[in-house]
């Protein structure tokens, strides 16, 4: 029952929080606080209660799971489930929404409920995601995902908000309608092969599928996961997205959403079409190469500071499908270790963005310099997360990095060596981000407020977070080891099922 509270709690604290606005402009917050953290403290009992499991290598194994009838007649079951993947995920998600509320405590000062119910309702969509293996029920986490989005995009941004939020709507949904055609086929494919309808996942894993088949079932699956990714060439929604969300909005898309589509990729693609996913490697190696260096160039060639951290992850993304699809343990750990690296690291800088533009009132970076004479704090907490982007050894992004190009290396020594090029421009636009915003003469003369305790307790945590991957990761590999072991053995026995 654990795994349904996990979702229903934010449901429901969404609902409350809405509500509860009438009353207070301080009650959403402190809701959806309480919320968060009540979740956050559940999920670290089930990591410690089964911790033994976490470390157990061998095939796949759920240690904890929930499975209830909900639509029989099509073979449709409210199905959740997690390993230890699932959960590393999760542990993100309740830390950077809390974080994300946290930054937010003094910004969202217009229709506090209804920000917050969105902010609840999306981020029980991305549980929902992580947990859900019944194929109907990851689909409706994955639509679930998208209206809170949206109009935390269009209510709350900035000027061009409504563009981006529709522009956001558009890419997602239409990929997303590609999967739900998938879906529908791989059960109507098991009823004609055993007579029944399902969507378990569990069901479909040993499902053989004639090679065209299995091709055009995985593309439709990728179109959606590398639309959220996002892989380069559909990536165009996210740099809009970025710039116009409001901090929390932004810090939820980059932290977050972007993983759903990961996710799917290792949970999805990967077992249940093996042989599409092995063919189509080398093109989707190529794709994350081309990322990696592409969002590093764009990013340095921006003036908008939203919109170069946005690039940046489209850069430090290409990481995580090269390692992905480079589909050996050293590169999928790297591929994992970089995503929950990342979702910190640059949802910090996000909020960062947030934090100086609330101070200038502008986000150009023609505009700014010598903020370190009137910020200490403030610049040094941002020069720590900039170089942690950049890939600083001793930080967690270096050590994501490191093991997907080592894992990569076994595959392709060229590609591998493209991808470390990206690790040097990322020094490059690091260096001019902090150079034109923290150094230089204090040409404006400016006088601001240094950080304010709310902005030192999300700093604090993220910092240690980002500390503690980067020189002591073993904890992390060792919680998703297994996942990574029990994903390849799926890929070996669907390999030999379907051939």
């Amino acid at each position: 029952m654990i795994l349904f509270w996990l979702v229903a709690i934010l449901i429901a604290a969404g609902v409350l929080a809405g509500v509860a606005a009438r009353w207070s402009d301080t009650a959403p917050r402190v809701i959806c606080l309480g919320a968060l953290a009540t979740d956050f403290g559940l999920c670290l009992g089930l990591w410690s209660g089964h911790y033994p499991a976490l470390a157990t290598i061998g095939p796949p194994r759920w240690f904890a799971e929930l499975s209830w009838n909900w639509i029989p007649q099509w073979g449709i079951r409210f199905h959740l489930a997690v390993d230890g993947l699932g959960l590393a995920l999760i542990l993100l998600t309740l830390f950077l929404g809390i974080m994300a509320v946290l930054a937010s405590w003094r910004g969202i000062q217009r229709s506090a409920g209804f920000f917050h119910f969105n902010l609840l309702w999306v981020l029980a969509g991305v549980m929902g995601v992580f947990l859900a293996v019944d194929l109907f029920l990851f689909y409706f986490f994955w639509e679930l995902m998208l209206v809170p989005m949206y109009f935390l995009i269009a209510v709350w941004g900035y000027e061009r908000r409504i563009y981006a939020a529709i522009k956001f709507f558009l890419f997602t949904q239409i990929s997303s309608l590609l999967m739900l055609a998938a879906i529908v086929a791989l059960a109507v494919l098991h009823q004609s092969a055993t007579g029944s309808y399902s969507f378990e996942y569990e069901d479909l894993l040993s499902m053989p599928l004639a090679p065209g088949t299995e091709m055009l079932l995985a593309l439709g699956f990728l179109a959606a996961f590398a639309v959220k990714l996002p892989a380069f060439a559909i990536h165009t929604w996210l740099p809009d997205a970025h710039a116009e969300a409001p901090t929390a909005g932004s810090v939820i898309l980059a932290g977050l959403l972007l993983k759903t589509g990961a996710f799917g990729m290792l949970r999805f693609v990967l077992p249940l079409f093996p042989n599409a996913a092995r063919q189509l490697a080398p093109w989707m190696m190529t794709l994350g190469v081309i990322g990696i260096l592409y969002g590093a160039v764009l990013a340095f060639a921006q003036t908008d500071l939203k919109r170069m951290v946005a690039y940046t992850s489209v850069s430090h993304m290409g990481f995580v499908l090269l390692g992905i699809f480079a589909m050996n343990d050293i590169a999928l750990q790297g591929a994992l270790i970089q995503m929950l690296s990342h979702g910190v690291s640059t949802g910090a800088l996000f909020i960062l963005a947030g934090a100086l533009n609330e101070r200038l009132h502008s986000r150009d970076l023609r505009s700014m310099g010598g903020l370190w004479d009137t910020m200490p704090v403030l610049s040094g907490a941002g020069l720590f997360f900039v170089m942690a982007s950049a890939g600083m050894p001793g930080l967690g992004d270096f050590v994501g990095e490191f093991l997907v190009l080592t894992g990569t290396y076994r595959v392709s020594p060229v590609l591998a060596a493209l991808g470390a090029l990206g690790m040097i421009a990322g020094a490059c636009y690091a260096l001019r981000l902090v150079q034109t915003v923290f150094f230089g003469p204090n040409v404006h003369n400016w006088r601001f407020p240094d950080a304010h305790w709310y902005e030192w307790s999300v700093a604090a945590p993220m910092m240690a977070c980002l500390l503690w991957i980067g020189l002591y990761p073993q904890p992390v590999l060792n919680v998703v080891r297994p996942a990574i072991d029990g994903i390849r053995h799926q890929i070996a026995v669907s390999t030999l099922a379907k051939r």
